[in-house]
């Protein structure tokens, strides 16, 4: 992807392999710790009340996730409508944890990307898990966006840093999905 200059924004597996020398492998459970943190403000445990089109959207694509990550990890995650914060039981961030606690640099560096970038745990360890498709996490990340988007069309600041996000999330996808493959 490199020509005639080198740019580092679009070597997002060598941005990967670097946040693992320089932020994961001496910190894994300030690491671990990020991503648990999400816990607490998921995307996918805070719910729209309306309009009944979105709050169907949600509920067909994010409950089968959450169902199968709560099935996971044997902890249950307390739904909430509207952006009100509720606290999460601690069984949940101790069974996360846990199981991400073990996990090769490698995979808790793209754990964590993902994680950011979609703006859930949740999300993150389905993938991890291969309970869903990068594509369905991409999708079900920016849900509301693209309703959004549906109703009042598009944005093209949006699009371009969405753009930037994808080829970031791509890659830190790709190191997972190969980490499973060896696993």
């Amino acid at each position: 992807a490199q020509a005639e200059v080198i740019d580092p924004a679009r070597m997002p597996l060598t941005r990967l392999a670097n946040s693992i020398i320089d932020g994961v492998a001496d910190a894994r459970e300030a690491v671990a710790a990020e991503v648990a943190q999400y816990l607490g403000t998921d995307l996918l445990c805070y719910r729209a009340s309306g309009p009944a089109t979105l709050v169907a959207r949600q509920n067909e694509v994010w409950d089968p996730i959450l169902q199968g990550v709560e099935a996971s990890i044997a902890a249950r995650f307390i739904r909430a409508e509207g952006v009100m914060h509720v606290d999460q039981p601690a069984l949940v961030f101790e069974r996360v944890a846990a199981a991400i606690a073990e996990l090769p640099d490698l995979q808790l560096a793209a754990l964590q990307l993902v994680t950011t970038l979609t703006g859930s745990a949740v999300l993150a360890i389905a993938l991890a898990k291969r309970m869903v498709t990068a594509d369905a996490v991409w999708a079900a990340a920016h849900l509301d966006e693209d309703w959004q988007i549906e109703q009042w069309g598009p944005d093209e600041d949006a699009e371009v840093r969405r753009a930037v996000h994808e080829r970031d999330f791509r890659a830190a996808a790709a190191a997972l999905d190969a980490l499973n493959y060896i696993r």
